[in-house]
């Protein structure tokens, strides 16, 4: 397990994502298909070319789910319980087919769930940068996330049975 317990967290923790990952034609292609997207900029090269890019917009849904996903191995890795919810989601940048992306991700919020003991809310601003440094996703995301498990009292064995 990567990811971290609820009571790992600190507000301000910071998170430099170590993976790194060029957009391909072909990831923005599928996205936009298998989610039947069919806007022209992101999908016709003639149309991309006529408007103010003047070639392919990588599909910003597309861009929103990378950020996500290239932070999870370092925050949620198999201590999230459910996604509560992506707020003040941001592309201030656009992305084209060659881009070089690459993540971080902080801690800006912590509070004890109000229904499960076992659990607490973190909140992280992730955000996702190209080759130059340029922010071109942010958004707010809240994760109900486990507690550490409480550690099992050891016990003392049992004494063996004298079998004579």
């Amino acid at each position: 397990m990567a990811g971290r317990w609820f009571d790992e967290w600190q507000v301000g923790d910071t998170i430099r994502h170590p993976i790194r990952r060029t957009v391909t034609e072909t990831d923005n292609l599928l996205f936009s298909t298998m989610t039947h997207n069919p806007q022209p900029l992101h999908l016709d090269i003639e149309a991309a070319r006529a408007s103010g890019f003047g070639q392919i917009l990588v599909n910003s849904t597309f861009t929103f789910a990378l950020m996500v996903g290239l932070s999870v191995g370092e925050t949620t890795l198999g201590t999230l319980v459910a996604n509560l919810g992506f707020d003040q989601v941001v592309t201030p940048n656009p992305v084209f087919i060659g881009d070089t992306l690459h993540a971080t991700s902080e801690v800006v919020e912590l509070r004890e769930s109000k229904s499960r003991l076992d659990a607490g809310i973190v909140t992280f601003q992730h955000c996702l940068y190209n080759q130059r440094d340029e922010i071109v996703c942010k958004c707010l995301r809240s994760g109900l996330l486990q507690k550490r498990p409480v550690a099992e009292i050891s016990q003392v064995p049992p004494p063996l049975e004298n079998i004579a």
